[in-house]
């Protein structure tokens, strides 16, 4: 006999090979679902927890002892990302002490007070 296998023994070989990868590639697809599937979960629960969006918020400045730079309402895309929500209370407070309302949302309007 021959020291070289058969045709047919590498045929079986290349299907071992073959069916190895396949189970490889399985178990890191399968891993890769059940990590998408956590991910989106935790995406789902995060939107639900999340607390809602505050009526009112203060446009802080560059200094957190300075005055508010301006009262947005709550869903004004102006309002930067130095804020705070507030209550409605406060922002009244904050329009009589002569902080800005923002002239794009006017939550001084909103809040019924005519300059």
């Amino acid at each position: 006999m021959s020291d070289t296998p058969s045709r047919l023994e590498l045929l079986r070989f290349a299907r071992r090979v073959v069916v190895q990868q396949a189970q490889a590639s399985l178990a890191q697809l399968d891993q890769w679902i059940a990590e998408e599937e956590r991910r989106q979960t935790e995406r789902e629960r995060g939107a639900q927890a999340r607390p809602p969006a505050p009526d009112w918020v203060l446009e802080q400045g560059l200094n957190r002892n300075a005055l508010p730079v301006a009262v947005h309402a709550g869903v004004c895309h102006m309002a930067g990302k130095r804020y705070k929500g507030v209550t409605r209370e406060t922002a009244l407070r904050a329009l009589a002490e002569g902080v800005p309302a923002c002239t794009h949302c006017r939550p001084d309007t909103e809040l019924g007070i005519l300059d």
